[in-house]
């Protein structure tokens, strides 16, 4: 019989706590059974494994980011919507770190809880909407939205892990590495022409 009081939810986020205070990959079934005060098998009642349960984390992590970066690109267009979708997803990283982890990594999840998540799909597309102001059609498109992921995640884990010791701020390449982002996204490379060898 499943203990009172303790739902699926609630073991996702005392495990998503856990996450961002000792990272995702130190998640364990016991650490969120002693966290909750019960005992390990009391939450097979609620979540089928580690598995199952590392991945409800990456869908309310997804639910989360989203939702930041929804209300931080709200009626904003262009470079302005691109600097409020990047640093809503740099303080989601910086505040979140476990979490965010789990929106980045490769999980197998019960195909009934994606479907039921709006998070994910949603973040796909704001992500599309905020860039067609490029005015970017497919396959440019797609490759931009590639671009912008590679960028922001590949920032945010190397400053994370400590990444950059380089006397210059961290903050002053992060706002130039945005503002060379717009351009490159307002200037986005033609297609070559066929038998162009470059």
């Amino acid at each position: 019989m499943a203990r009172m009081g303790l739902t699926a939810e609630r073991v996702t986020l005392v495990g998503a706590e856990l996450a961002d205070e000792v990272g995702l990959e130190h998640v364990t079934m016991s650490a969120v059974a002693r966290r909750l005060g019960v005992k390990d098998a009391s939450l097979y009642a609620h979540v089928r494994n580690l598995d199952d349960l590392r991945g409800r984390i990456a869908l309310l992590a997804a639910d989360e980011k989203t939702v930041r970066i929804a209300e931080a690109t709200a009626g904003r267009a262009g470079r302005d919507a691109l600097v409020a979708y990047a640093n809503a997803w740099r303080a989601y990283a910086h505040e979140c770190p476990g979490r965010y982890t789990a929106t980045q990594t490769p999980m197998e999840i019960d195909p009934e809880l994606v479907a039921r998540a709006t998070g994910p799909r949603r973040a796909i597309e704001l992500t599309y909407r905020m860039l067609r102001a490029y005015e970017l059609d497919e396959p440019d498109l797609t490759d931009a939205v590639r671009l912008l992921r590679s960028t922001l995640h590949g920032f945010v884990s190397l400053e994370a892990a400590g990444g950059f010791a380089h006397a210059r701020p961290a903050e002053a390449t992060w706002a130039r590495s945005l503002d060379a982002l717009h351009t490159l996204l307002e200037n986005w490379p033609a297609h070559p022409t066929e038998g162009d060898s470059t």
